[in-house]
């Protein structure tokens, strides 16, 4: 199978995935979709040169997590000026109070701990898929995560959990 058949393949199989992580670790569709789509470019240039494809949907996920924090070094550098107006509205389906409160803390959090947390807990990685994801130690990501979670018990309260259990 010639590698755009198998690329084309791929894309089709793994584009909504990758996006939503993407989106998971952005909080922005907008800039979800330029990290996912600078992801399968990377990877489209280096498939033919890629002997082992058998991991190629970690591999992929490996390099929207990498692209996404290279994103957010590169925005340190950048002098444009925010604000706290989103340019649209934001769609909330019902029900989805629970998951935008903890959007919201999760995207305060630093980037690799964000990268982490999805990583771990969304797409359900062990610690250690997540460290060569991330290019870091087991211990790195196991600190990490502590670290988040502790912040994001604190953004969100101690009656946060118990609601939802009650629920």
């Amino acid at each position: 199978m010639s590698w755009e058949t198998e690329f084309a393949e791929l894309f089709d199989r793994c584009a909504d995935s990758m996006r939503f992580t993407a989106y998971l670790l952005c909080g922005n569709w907008h800039e979800a979709e330029d990290v996912m789509q600078s992801a399968f470019m990377k990877l489209y240039q280096a498939g033919p040169k890629l002997a082992d494809r058998s991991g190629i949907e970690a591999y992929l996920r490996q390099v929207v997590v990498r692209t996404f924090l290279a994103e957010r070094r590169r925005l340190r550098w950048r002098r444009e000026e925010l604000t706290d107006a989103p340019p649209e509205e934001i769609f909330t389906a019902p029900g989805a109070e629970d998951g935008l409160v903890v959007w919201e803390a999760l995207s305060t959090l630093p980037a690799r701990q964000r990268a982490v947390l999805v990583l771990r807990y969304w797409n359900d990685m062990s610690v250690e898929d997540v460290a060569a994801a991330l290019g870091c130690s087991s211990g790195t990501v196991k600190s990490q995560s502590s670290k988040g979670l502790l912040t994001l018990r604190r953004k969100l309260g101690p009656g946060f959990d118990r609601s939802r259990q009650e629920a």
